[in-house]
């Protein structure tokens, strides 16, 4: 059976009379397809249109199926269990019931006719890497990667037609990873994923990319995709650069012109002042000229705003990165500050008797590494309550920020005695400007939140000499990780950096590397080589 995602002239403004979408039509079919663009352009706004949690303006959007949506970040409760993710609970206790003797319809009615979920339940679960996770553990005994993968099993136990994941990849570890990935590649029917993980933008079968407010799907991978904007760009620099030049040189005829207009009107003031020329010659030749004149500068005027609407046109094909500038304060510490010190850290009883110690002295640049639920967020916060000096410290869910707050009140409130013109040119280098500097946080799409938690921590007085950053490239787009590394490669104070993007990492100039590993209880703890 063929399945599909149609969507048709779709508008959709936030309450607030944002414009997302106006007049957006793009068709989804069989087959796995990455939906790429910058923060803040929709995305996560589309997978939301048609998984109908938001309803358009005007439009249509039509699917075929069963529709599965599985979001950037999980409403979790500790309380909950894996059965609560996975979306069974109800069925397990129906089953437990029928099992005990129960025969009240109401139980078969839970189960319907699928009663291997449970089996098949396993079998998810099992092929994504969580063997070791029984369907009563609580959602607090989980690492924020093995949420993810538990709601996707759920998703995926449903059998979908029609599957939406949004940055599906945040805080897994490289072997869930590559689990993901081969989910992803087993799934049989219309898959729309938006990432920034290079390597699952491998696995697609076509790139839809999503730039001021329209949409061109691209048959292929990421790589091919590349390939095709990269030839764009070239052949969009090349005639911005003719139509600069023909722009110039349309204004040099220009000036050419008015100064031979000018000699005409100079010569023909002299030969009236020689006099010896009949006054209608003089006056008729006056008027010729000065037709003459006026028709070839009127022509001339004409060629530069020709020549500047080619510009214009020319630039429009140039595509805007839409990253971010970010100027980070300008903190040194000294090498023999100690910045802080762990000892006999008890990470989920590993790491033996004596637990885990880390010592952090001078400008270090650490990086913390390892499977989920090996201990890293653990880690990291011990290193904040061990922390001898300023440091500013980005969690994985953004705790931080007020959702009911605007970004500006979010940032003032960390700043309370810095220039409110300081602050938004602050937000300004994070790509929010203007009026979105008064959105609430609620409003914002993942990766903005992401800038907003960034430019929070880093406005901070006093200034942090410690930066602690637990998977900062969640949902960010990919210009934008781009200009954070070269960010972060030029902080003077000290770094700790929780990631699973070894791209990422290995540009930020890294002096140590501590990996943690699960199963075998051990934390490396090794210098990296200049």
């Amino acid at each position: 059976m063929t399945t599909y995602i149609n969507v048709q002239q779709l508008r959709f403004l936030w309450p607030e009379g944002e414009k997302v979408f106006d007049g957006l039509d793009v068709v989804f079919s069989d087959g796995r397809t990455a939906l790429i663009g910058d923060n803040g352009t929709g995305k996560s706004t589309l997978l939301k249109l048609v998984a109908g949690l938001l309803k358009p303006e005007s439009g249509s959007i039509t699917a075929s199926g069963l529709i599965e949506y599985l979001p950037q970040e999980l409403p979790l409760r500790l309380g909950d269990t894996v059965s609560d993710l996975l979306g069974i609970a109800g069925k397990r206790r129906a089953l437990a019931a029928i099992e005990a003797g129960d025969a009240d319809e109401a139980n078969f009615n839970v189960i319907g006719e699928d009663w291997d979920f449970l089996d098949r339940s396993r079998v998810a679960l099992d092929e994504l890497g969580l063997d070791h996770v029984g369907f009563d553990r609580t959602v607090a005994t989980l690492s924020g990667g093995e949420s993810m993968l538990v709601g996707l099993a759920g998703r995926l136990v449903r059998r979908p037609d029609v599957l939406l994941l949004d940055e599906p990849s945040n805080n897994l570890d490289g072997s869930a990873r590559k689990r993901l990935y081969q989910a992803i590649r087993r799934f049989n029917g219309t898959l729309v994923v938006v990432s920034h993980d290079r390597a699952l933008l491998e696995h697609v079968d076509a790139v839809a990319d999503l730039y001021k407010g329209h949409i061109r799907v691209f048959e292929g991978n990421y790589s091919a995709y590349e390939q095709v904007i990269e030839a764009e760009q070239e052949a969009a620099a090349r005639a911005v650069r003719d139509a600069k030049q023909d722009l110039t040189r349309q204004k040099r005829e220009l000036i050419a012109a008015r100064t031979q207009n000018d000699r005409g009107a100079s010569s023909w003031r002299r030969e009236q002042a020689r006099g010896g020329t009949p006054k209608i010659l003089l006056n008729a030749k006056k008027n010729a000229g000065e037709v003459s004149s006026a028709k070839l500068l009127n022509a001339k005027l004409d060629d530069v705003a020709e020549a500047r609407d080619r510009l214009d046109e020319a630039e429009e094909g140039l595509r805007d990165d839409g990253g971010i500038s970010v100027d980070l304060p300008e903190t040194s510490v000294s090498s023999r500050r100690d910045i802080a010190i762990i000892k006999g850290l008890k990470v989920s009883d590993l790491y033996g008797e004596e637990g885990l110690g880390l010592h952090l002295r001078g400008p270090e640049r650490v990086a913390v590494t390892g499977d989920n639920g090996a201990g890293k967020t653990t880690l990291l916060r011990a290193i904040a309550d061990a922390a001898r000096v300023p440091h500013g410290f980005l969690t994985q869910r953004l705790e931080l920020l007020d959702d009911e707050a605007s970004v500006l009140d979010n940032v003032r409130a960390k700043a309370p005695e810095a220039e409110e013109k300081i602050l938004r040119t602050r937000l300004a280098r994070f790509g929010m400007r203007r009026e979105s500097v008064f959105q609430p946080v609620a409003t914002l799409s993942g990766g903005q939140r992401l800038r907003a938690a960034l430019a929070t921590v880093l406005s901070s007085q006093p200034a942090p000499q410690l930066l602690l950053l637990d998977e900062p490239t969640n949902n960010l787009d990919m210009s934008s990780i781009r200009q954070l590394q070269q960010a972060l490669t030029a902080f003077q104070g000290a770094l700790v950096v929780v990631s699973h993007d070894e791209a990422f990492l290995e540009g930020l100039g890294l002096t140590r590397r501590v990996a943690l590993t699960r199963g075998e209880g051990i934390a490396v703890d090794v210098p990296v080589a200049a």
